[in-house]
């Protein structure tokens, strides 16, 4: 699946408040990463940050669903982000950072 140059380029400087992220081409779509540990995706055009019972209410709130993968029978812990915190810088950076805490919780107890 390819993503545009121009929307990889859109994340990228609406995530530019959240720091040195890298990003890696996997799953058909791209991995979003922080210090080594993934809180994001983008797959079919939509961007979808890690979500868990401490966050899933703001994706509910905002009408949002779990992302269902063909191969899979259940939703995969990725949400896509709603479009006005997409737009948002701030509100984005916020979001990233609730899903980053909980790849880095789920590292932990690993």
């Amino acid at each position: 699946m390819a993503v545009s140059e121009d929307y990889l380029n859109y994340l990228k400087d609406q995530l530019s408040g959240f720091g040195e992220i890298e990003i890696k081409k996997m799953f058909g779509g791209l991995g979003f990463f922080k210090e080594g540990l993934m809180f994001g995706m983008v797959g079919n055009d939509s961007f979808r940050l890690k979500v868990d019972s401490t966050n899933e209410q703001d994706y509910i709130s905002k009408g949002m669903t779990p992302y269902h993968s063909g191969s899979k029978k259940k939703g995969m812990p990725y949400w896509e982000v709603p479009a006005d915190i997409l737009d948002s810088k701030s509100e984005l950076c916020l979001w990233a950072k609730k899903s980053y805490e909980i790849a880095k919780s789920a590292a932990e107890k690993k």
